[in-house]
């Protein structure tokens, strides 16, 4: 299997800053692996908070994480501060699926990349629904060729 390679700074339309905080280091002097989840998922959802198109008290559909996976290439740490870049490699009926790369200040190549698929479904139900008109417009607006 080829190594992916790291994926470059300018190739996403949105980048997040996420300044990483003391808790965030393991025993190994860097961020632990797990944490680089917790950042996806807040540069995604703060992205469609500031749009306006996540109301996650309310909003009568929501999105649910099926799939996710990271590639490693370089080490982060506190403190530093990192950028997440958000873009949307695939956009279905009732789902999206996020590439999503962690960038160390000043640096062009990403230090971790990875991905997640959200599918929306209704807040009661639990069943897949169609992608609201405005988050369609959004994410639209994130899909990369």
């Amino acid at each position: 299997m080829t190594r992916p390679q790291p994926w470059p700074r300018q190739s996403f339309p949105y980048l997040h800053p996420t300044p990483t905080r003391w808790a965030d280091n393991d025993v190994y002097g860097h961020v632990n692996n797990v944490t680089y989840y917790a950042y996806f998922d807040t540069a995604v959802n703060a992205l469609l908070l500031a749009r306006g198109v996540l109301d996650i008290q309310t909003g009568a559909t929501i999105g649910l994480v099926v799939e996710t996976g990271c590639t490693f290439f370089a080490p982060a740490a506190f403190p530093e501060l990192l950028h997440v870049g958000v873009r949307v490699a695939n956009l279905g009926r009732s789902s999206v699926r996020y590439e999503l790369a962690v960038f160390r200040t000043e640096e062009e190549a990403a230090c971790a990349q990875g991905h997640f698929v959200h599918v929306y479904v209704d807040r009661d139900t639990r069943r897949p629904t169609s992608l609201p008109a405005e988050l369609r417009a959004v994410l639209e607006g994130l899909q990369v060729s």
